[in-house]
């Protein structure tokens, strides 16, 4: 199962963060930016893993029939294998959940898989990429973070970029180049999405960038033309 058979393998890949959208007119807001998203991104968070609590299976349920499009589930949560039947019932195509999850994320990416859905794994800043390579066989994508988890509005750490690019080369070694997507999460502006595409992230989680853009089209005309580094 190649669950990228579907999207353009050579351009950015743009998904688009809810967390960023206006919940109050979240369905308006869907249907601005639909027909430009590549996938949508939802952060889930039991505020245990991190502070506060983020969206629910059952909006996830809710907000299914007003898009085509992929839905990639994020889950910053302390037992994840607890939810993943909740939102695979609720319509999703990607579960990405965290290695800082331990010995409970290969049991979750496995649980994934068995539903017939992407598997990913999250990635926070602590954690050695050279300790993802053992379980790229269960993956489909891995989710780069670059700012603190559950934070958003801040510039990513000056580390992100070597750590997307260490990330791209050891996936790429391992002969992982065609099925398992890079996408760059936190800190995604208008100056880092460049820089985080050079290093070699095959996506990013776009959330203010776009719903605060003034001309969509152009936006994202511009996030798809950006061309990854040849060095990579």
């Amino acid at each position: 199962m190649n669950i990228w058979s579907d999207l353009p393998d050579n351009r950015l890949l743009v998904e688009i963060s809810l967390w960023s959208a206006d919940f109050t007119r979240l369905g308006e807001e869907m249907a601005r930016i639909d027909r430009f998203a590549d996938l949508y991104h939802i952060d889930v968070a039991d505020g245990h893993f991190v502070p506060g609590f983020l969206i629910f299976a059952d909006m996830v349920a809710a907000l299914r029939p007003l898009s085509k499009k992929k839905f990639h589930v994020h889950f910053m949560t302390t037992n994840p294998i607890d939810h993943i039947e909740d939102f695979a019932a609720a319509g999703v195509d990607i579960i990405t959940v965290h290695a800082e999850n331990g010995p409970l994320a290969p049991a979750a990416l496995g649980r994934i898989r068995q539903r017939g859905l992407g598997a990913g794994l999250a990635v926070g800043l602590t954690v050695d990429p050279e300790s993802l390579v053992p379980f790229f066989d269960l993956m489909d994508v891995i989710t780069m973070m670059g700012t603190a988890m559950g934070v958003k509005g801040v510039e990513p750490s000056g580390l992100a970029y070597e750590r997307v690019k260490k990330m791209r080369r050891l996936v790429d070694e391992a002969g992982y180049h065609n099925k398992i997507k890079v996408i760059a999460d936190g800190g995604i502006r208008e100056h880092t999405v460049p820089l985080l595409r050079a290093a070699g992230a095959d996506g990013v989680v776009m959330g203010s960038l776009a719903f605060k853009s003034k001309d969509l089209e152009k936006t994202f005309k511009w996030a798809h033309s950006l061309a990854v580094s040849q060095d990579n």
